[in-house]
Order: structure tokens, then sequence, then C-alpha cells
């Protein structure tokens, strides 16, 4: 339940006592350039990105596609009012690109386009939206991946739509449909390849983009992830396969029994690196296991960096992996040898972006941000060589003042916890300051010491935040991360408050004026905090907030997939009791906190029921309490300008309890 909501929208209110130097603000927010999906050409001259602009007349993000020539830095538009455009794929021989492209009828297809100038094809016409692609070995075609077509339904037939419930969404106004596997030639001609009631898994935001496909290097088999059915809680039944790719038979790969996901093939294409949970045991963190593809049980070859692996590429002599995670308060990468211990990648003061990407020569291009600034392009030429930037498509920060920060560590029930501090602008030594919490979402997420939009804008109004990574967290190996189990708000509520204290005994904080906030599971967490320590709060801001684990168990959209964290079901035995113990809502009569509540009403991951809840607990109770709903589908509202609106409204809400006259009593008295 990882938000994506602090990433794109901010606002600044001005504050007593503050400078005058200009501070990040929702104008800055939409001069923010979204830079990603890298992917280096076949020679190694050229490296593509996808690069997103807001668009405020439309309320959208509006993205083209972009080459970087590696020798010059030279930046090349390659398209232009080509809507949605992602994904880029070089062709085998780099001559071309395909990408995905909205077409007429606002539908993801195939384009494809020379590199050497020329227009774009649309080289398939989907009846519905295509999703992944991959070229074929010899570069005549590609695979791809569609959803089947609604049936067709005429005069009565058209009302018969009752449809049968599953591991579904509340929200669900049909049957999901299954997604299959299609191929096309670069000729346009297009061919089913896969039916059945099973379908390659869905996924829905925030969670990752669909696992990728790839031909095997004979072009006769295509390699990638089947589950038993299209509905999104039926995803841990997702395996590796092989298809046939002329007349479609498939067969498992690995025959794991726990879900399996992303693979990724070696240069030679005879061994497959995928994802999947450590010892094999469903809620562990994600590590990667390396199989044969001719068929055989995968080994996880990451077992001893202990980290959850995020992202995965192969070196070019298929003997090590290049891979990346969240280590501390710091994304890290490291050549990881199909044998032997991995070696940690020097990356200075940048934090790279999970995603990696290996040229044929072993050149790494990756985005990442610096304390100042969001994320740019940059290029290693071999491994330990130092990062070179290559694009400067960011102004935003130019001439802003920004908050430092720093990592702070504490211990909480014998773990050792971590979280970023992140100081106001105009911070002085002898002073002491509101402390606002950001607790981030997840909850297998983490708060990275980088630059971070969510905590400059709070941080700019004057207080301190802190950012805490909680038990559960994805940055301190598998024991961290799966003491959440049975233990889903408490034990991380223990962690947070330690980590209050830590900073608390620093004599900075004004303890008279301490906010907690966070979206998603870090709503959960607000709700809890508030809940189980209610006289320490003077306001809190709950967005998209879990506070009802049966509520989430049963109507969102990974449901019953919530046993890793939560136990097992609720509905056996006398399991709603230890449900209704880490549940929020149990706790909400005690609040006494000013809230409010933010969520969409179209959330499919953290049901708005949930914040109803809440809503009217505190209500009936006599706390001050409001209730935003935002009327988009989605986790949290995705356009610039709403999403705007929730920073607008999460600052203005705090600063009403928070910008009182600030203490004067020197720090440590």
């Amino acid at each position: 339940m990882r938000t994506v909501v602090a990433l794109f929208a901010l606002f600044s209110f001005a504050a007593s006592g503050f400078s005058q130097s200009r501070r990040f603000s929702a104008d800055d927010l939409t001069k923010i350039v979204r830079v990603g999906d890298q992917q280096i050409s076949p020679d190694g001259k050229t490296i593509s990105i996808v690069v997103g602009r807001a668009n405020l007349k439309e309320d959208r993000w509006d993205s083209e596609i972009d080459f970087v020539d590696v020798a010059t830095k030279q930046l090349r538009v390659m398209t232009h009012d080509r809507a949605g455009a992602a994904s880029v794929r070089w062709s085998p021989t780099g001559d071309r690109i395909a990408y995905l492209a909205q077409d007429a009828d606002k539908k993801p297809q195939i384009f494809v386009m020379p590199v050497n100038g020329g227009e774009s094809v649309q080289l398939t016409h989907s009846k519905t939206p295509v999703t992944v692609i991959a070229w074929r070995p010899d570069g005549q075609g590609l695979a791809y991946a569609a959803a089947d077509e609604e049936p067709e339904r005429k005069d009565e037939a058209k009302f018969e739509d009752a449809f049968e419930v599953g591991n579904n969404s509340y929200l669900e106004r049909a049957a999901a449909r299954p997604v299959h596997l299609w191929t096309v030639t670069v000729g346009g001609q297009a061919k089913r390849l896969t039916s059945g009631s099973w379908s390659l898994p869905v996924h829905m935001a925030p969670s990752g983009p669909p696992s990728p496909i790839a031909y095997t290097a004979d072009g006769r088999s295509i390699v990638f992830v089947r589950a038993e059915s299209p509905i999104t809680g039926d995803s841990d039944t997702a395996r590796l396969q092989l298809v046939d790719a002329a007349t479609g038979a498939t067969h498992p790969l690995t025959k794991s029994a726990v879900p399996e996901g992303n693979p990724i093939l070696s240069p030679d294409r005879t061994q497959v690196a995928y994802a999947s949970s450590r010892d094999g045991k469903r809620g562990n963190e994600e590590t990667v296991y390396v199989a044969p593809v001719a068929g055989g049980a995968g080994r996880d070859v990451a077992f001893a960096l202990d980290r959850g692996i995020a992202g995965v590429a192969w070196m070019p002599d298929g003997k090590a992996l290049l891979l990346s995670a969240n280590d501390g308060t710091r994304v890290a990468y490291w050549v990881q040898p199909l044998d032997g211990p991995a070696k940690r990648v020097a990356m200075g003061s940048l934090s790279p972006s999970p995603a990696v990407n290996v040229g044929k020569d072993g050149a790494i291009a990756l985005t990442a941000t610096d304390a100042t600034h969001p994320a740019e392009l940059f290029y290693i030429a071999h491994v330990g060589d130092a990062p070179v930037q290559m694009t400067h498509l960011q102004t935003v920060t130019d001439g802003v003042t920004l908050g430092k920060q720093e990592t702070v560590t504490w211990k909480s029930d014998k773990l050792d916890v971590d979280g970023v501090l992140t100081y106001p602008p105009d911070y002085a030594a002898g002073r002491k300051y509101p402390l606002v919490l950001y607790i981030h979402g997840g909850p297998t997420a983490t708060s990275l010491e980088t630059f971070s939009p969510a905590s400059q804008i709070l941080a700019a109004q004057g207080w301190l935040v802190l950012e805490p990574n909680y038990r559960g967290s994805n940055n301190a190996g598998n024991a961290f991360e799966i003491a959440i189990v049975n233990d889903s708000s408490a034990g991380p509520g223990r962690d947070i408050m330690a980590g209050v204290k830590a900073v608390q005994e620093r004599g900075i904080v004004d303890e008279k004026r301490l906010a907690v906030s966070g979206w998603s599971y870090g709503g959960q967490m607000t709700s809890w905090m508030i809940g189980n320590y209610p006289a320490l709060w003077k306001a809190a801001v709950a967005g998209a907030p879990v506070t009802d684990l049966v509520d989430q168990y049963s109507l969102s959209d990974n449901n019953v997939e919530r046993v890793e964290h939560y136990g097992p079901s609720p509905f056996v035995g006398d399991n709603l009791k230890s449900y209704a113990v880490q549940s929020p809502i149990t706790y909400a009569w005690r609040v006494k906190a000013p809230t409010l509540i933010m969520s969409d009403v179209g959330d499919w991951r953290v049901t708005t029921t949930q914040a109803y809840k809440l809503f009217h607990a505190l209500k009936d109770n006599g706390v001050t309490v409001k209730f935003v709903a935002f009327p988009v589908p989605g986790h949290s509202p995705s356009d610039p300008l709403r999403s705007r609106d929730v920073w607008r409204r999460w600052t203005a809400w705090l600063a009403q309890y928070l910008n009182e006259p600030a203490s004067t009593t020197p720090a440590g008295m």
C-alpha cells in the first residue's frame, strides 16, 4: 500500500518567523519532470528515456520518448503528441524501437519507430489495452499481452450481466477478464497465442508494472508468468511458465509452490532470474532466484545479501546480476555473482531508483536524485566508475532553500530501527520546533534520505519531519520485515514511539506541538497512534487509512493475501478477536487529536469504507474531524491538480494547530 501521492503534489503556506528565502511550493511542483524507463541501445551509444511533464490545462501528465547520446549527452525528442508514450524496447539490431502509446480510443497499442528518422507506425489494433511487449530475437515481430474482450450482448442479454464474486475488490462491476498472450509481425498481422480462464497476473496501482515476457534464444518459446485467474486476490497463484510460440501450449518452468514474478533472461537466454520469497515461504522478503530455462528448480542467489530485492539486471557475461534494494535509508546497488558474495556499487551522494538497466558492454543506466534535486539520468561506463549525469532537466529547486536531512537510529523491542529526520530550512540551534511524523505506506517500503517532496513541503512550514522505518519496512533484512506478522499495528506503533522519543532527547522538539500523518499504511499507523497514544498529538492527517483489518481482508483488491501480515482468516474460529486487537478503529473512541481524513471514493487498495468508519467514530465522540473524499478511482489522486489539493489540505490542517508562537526555551533545558 505504498503511497504515490507524495511524489507529485505539494503546497506551501507562509508561517510567522520564516526567513524571506524561497521555499518549495505547489507552483514548483508543476515544474518537476518525471524521468524513467531508461534503456541502453544494443550498440551502447544511446539511452532512451521516458520524460513526463504536468499539463495543467488538461490536468494530466504528458509523456514523450527522448534519446540521450552517451558520448555527447545531447538529448533528442523522438515523439510528439503521442499520448501515454511508455515501455520503450529496442529492436535486437537497434535500428527501431517499439513502445506503447494510446490510439484514437485511448487504448495503449504497440508503435514501432525507426531510430534514424521516420514516423511511428501503429502495429497493433487490440480491442483492449496492450500491457507488456517483447521483441522476437530475429526482430521480425513481437509478443504482447492484452485482456480478453467483453462478450457482446444484444437485446435482453445486455441486462444479464450478473457476475460471480471471488477474491476481488468490492468495487468491481463486472467479471475480471483474463489477460493473454498474442504475437504480431512487423507487418501488423496479429495472432492470439493463449486462451483460457487462467491469466497473466493483473496488478492494480500502486502495485508495480506487470511482469515482463521474453522470447527464448531460438524464438520458439516465451517465458511469462501465469496466474490461475485474473482476479487480483488470486495473484498468489502466479508461476513462471513457458509457452510454445507456435502452438500456445504451456508448461511450468520451476514447479514452485510459492508465487513467482518478473522473469529476466540471461544474455544467452539459457537462464532466467526471477522474483520469489526467501526460503520459499510466503510473506518473507522478496529475493532473486535463478533457474535454467530448460526447466528445473531455482536457487536464491542473493540469500546472503538478505535484502528485499527491487531491481534485477544481468551482467553481460551471464555470471552475475546487478541488484537493487533498500538498505538503511538509501537505495543500494550490488553486483551479485551467481556464486559468491555481493559487491556494493559506490554511488556517492546519489540515491538511485530501484530500476536497473545494463548494456551489452556492462554499462549501467539509472535515474537518481541527490539531496537537492529530483531524478536525472545517470550513466556508469564500468562498475566502479563514478556515475556521470547525462541530463539536466530539473530546475525546480534552483534558488530554493531546502531542509537538511539526516538518518537517525534508535532501539525498539531490541530491534535496530532507523528513519529520516528533515529540519526546517531556517533551523537554528537553541530553538524547539513542532515535530510532524510522515509515516510511509507499504508496509514493505522505506523512507529514504533523498530529495523528498513530502518531507520538504512539511519542513518548509517550520516543522521538524520524522519519517520512521518501522518493523515491516524492507530496508533491514527478512527478520525485520516479517516482525510485523500478527502484529501489524502495535509493533510498528512501538517502533514509531521510540523514534519520537529519540528525537525528543535531542532537545529540539516542542513537545506540546506534535502531529502524526501518513497515507495508506501510513494512514493505518496514523489512526493507530492517535487512538493508542491519544494525549500526545496536537493534530493528525490520515490519508487512505486502514482502520479495520476485516474490511481490508474482505473488500480490497489484494484482500485474502493480507493473511501474510494479519494472520489466518478472521472468519475461522475466533480469529476476529486478533483482527480487532490490531485494528485502529477499535481504539478510535480514545482519539483526542483534530483529524483530517482523505480518501478516493474509488480506492481499490484501501477501501473508503474504512475512512467512513473513522470519520463517524471521531464525530460521534466529539472529536474535531473533517473527511474529504476525492471523486476519482485509484489509491490516491494521480492527476496534478487533485494531488496538489491533497497537500494544500494536508499542510493547512496541520498549520491550524502547529503554528503557534515558537518556544524560545534553549535546547536541552
